[in-house]
């Protein structure tokens, strides 16, 4: 509920800091006092549109701060958690305004969107004004609201949730089809891609295992021409084996006369004569192994030439060919498999399309026997408030198949008649002013228990009416100020009376310049001002007496 309304540089206000309580609270104060101001700086707080007729003369940026108590799980606190603002146990939507035009809107001191404080806003007050349009105006409004009112959001969410199934099969089936078409208008190119493939027959890395075996080739004469070097180096005119044995046999002729000197050097010539002969026993090896095959390279690279100008044929990488290849079998296998894969996207389609009609007949039912109790729960409320002769209509309209949606295949409507024979039409073209201001009340009273924002303002909801009428629609209010706060702004006694808080709004002069202040009035201040108003300036006795017999709830 609203706690808390902070005012500054709004027109005639200046300073100005209120508190509001639960129940019915209501605003009265002579004309022109500056009731309407309260409830367009509540407006600018609420993210309505923002005029700068709304600032005060030479006051500086307006700034309107509204409190708002809220439970964790109230749909506002969930929105503003879902956008990274925390609430705890309140809201605070802070709008300000400056000479320019341009306005900031913020959560609990966190910046945001004027639209988005919009959205918030709707969530946790609501303002009926005598001609504005309003929620129960909005067509848009009265199926969610007849739902709300029969207790039909358990079917109602079955029913999304079958027409969600039957949209998806429906888009599967679509989609089916059309990849089928174009399969087939395809058939002759796959399937001459998919011969060509499989006479190719690309293997998986192939592009790189022929890129080897291809460098190798080309370079097989290269390695050849160094081994006979290194051959010829080894085992040339002057052979290193020969020469290591010379060495040896010197060395043994003396071998004796060096007594044992010589030894260590015989063992290693033996060891580089073993490793000489060795060397070249491996570089014969390694000749013999390099084979100059130039048909092989020849091959190799016909082979990878014509790998890679397949890959670019159809654009895809070399080693994307083998899945390529798995892709043009699986798009020829649909196309012969097409018939019984659609016919079971078909049968699905159809089986969907049963269970939302299933559904949705179920719930257009419900909401018939819903329309003719909310009809008479409305009808009820109307001959206390002087619409003795209106009557109240839901009309529920079958809709054609293209205009079925997740809500369901009927389209509601508020309709209403305010003179015996006359056909209902929409509320907002048959009724009056008052006669629109009192429809609302009775449509809100039956309908607050079942969809209500947390609190509701009123904008002289009695205009045009007066005694009994005035003092039903008073305890009317009353009666939804049981359930959620009411804020009422009123010219009439009978609703006054009615108020557990009394703000009166008056204009006073302040430094030179006329300011709009408020007072919370007592008991007896209440009283006085009821007396006011049944008796203009002059208060009598016979005016407080009757205003007495108000507060304490006797009809006048």
């Amino acid at each position: 509920m609203l706690t808390a309304l902070g005012i500054r540089n709004v027109v005639l206000i200046d300073k100005l800091d209120l508190t509001f309580e639960e129940g019915l609270c209501v605003l009265t104060g002579e004309t022109g006092a500056g009731k309407s101001i309260l409830l367009d700086a509540l407006g600018l707080a609420l993210g309505e549109r923002a005029d700068t007729g709304l600032l005060r003369h030479d006051g500086g940026d307006a700034v309107v701060t509204a409190t708002f108590e809220v439970a964790p799980d109230h749909p506002a606190a969930v929105l503003a958690a879902e956008h990274g603002i925390g609430a705890e146990d309140s809201l605070i939507l802070r709008r300000t305004l400056n000479a320019a035009g341009r306005t900031r809107a913020f959560i609990n001191d966190q910046s945001v969107s004027v639209g988005f404080l919009r959205k918030v806003g709707g969530f946790l007050i609501e303002i009926q004004g005598q001609f504005a349009q309003q929620g129960l105006l909005d067509h848009a409004n009265h199926l969610p609201l007849l739902d709300a009112y029969g207790r039909l959001g358990d079917q109602a969410a079955r029913l999304g949730t079958a027409f969600r199934a039957w949209r998806d099969a429906g888009a599967a089936l679509s989609e089916a089809r059309s990849e089928t078409e174009q399969a087939r208008q395809d058939e002759e190119y796959l399937r001459h891609a998919l011969a060509e493939l499989d006479q190719f027959g690309p293997e998986p890395d192939e592009d790189a295992a022929l890129s080897v075996e291809r460098q190798r080739l080309m370079q097989a004469g290269h390695l050849v021409d160094a081994l006979d070097v290194a051959r010829r180096d080894v085992a040339g005119r002057n052979p290193v084996s020969e020469s290591l044995r010379s060495a040896r046999r010197r060395l043994e002729r003396v071998a004796e006369a060096a007594q044992g000197l010589f030894d260590p050097l015989i063992t290693a010539l033996d060891r580089a004569l073993d490793g000489a002969e060795s060397a070249l026993d491996a570089l014969n090896s390694a000749s013999q192994a390099i084979e100059i095959d130039d048909a092989r390279l020849n091959t190799v690279e016909e082979r990878l030439f014509a790998l890679r100008d397949l890959a670019r044929k159809h654009r895809v990488d070399t080693t994307a060919l083998p899945e390529f290849r798995q892709q043009m079998r699986d798009k020829l296998a649909r196309i012969d498999d097409q018939s019984d894969a659609l016919a079971a996207l078909e049968a699905k389609v159809a089986d969907c399309r049963r269970a939302y009609v299933s559904h949705a007949e179920a719930l257009s039912k419900a909401r018939a026997k819903a329309a003719k109790a909310l009809d008479a729960a409305v009808g009820i409320e109307l001959p206390p408030l002087k619409l003795e002769n209106a009557v109240f209509v839901t009309r529920i309209e079958r809709l054609g198949e293209d205009h079925w949606t997740s809500s369901g295949i009927d389209r509601v409507r508020f309709a209403a008649s305010t003179n015996p024979g006359t056909p209902a039409g929409p509320i907002d073209r048959v009724a009056s002013g008052g006669e629109l201001s009192r429809f609302m009340l009775a449509i809100k009273v039956v309908l607050t228990a079942t969809d209500a924002p947390p609190s509701l303002v009123f904008d002289e909801i009695d205009s045009g009416v007066g005694g009994a009428t005035a003092y039903a629609v008073g305890e009317r209010l009353r009666r939804l100020a049981g359930r959620l706060q009411v804020l009422v702004v009123t010219h009439s006694p009978q609703v006054a009376a009615r108020g557990v808080v009394h703000l009166r709004v008056h204009k006073s002069d302040s430094g030179g310049q006329v300011v709009t202040g408020i007072d919370r009035l007592t008991a007896s201040e209440q009283q006085e001002e009821v007396a006011r108003m049944l008796s203009g300036a002059a208060v009598t006795k016979e005016a407080r007496a009757a205003a007495r017999r108000l507060i304490e709830g006797a009809p006048q």
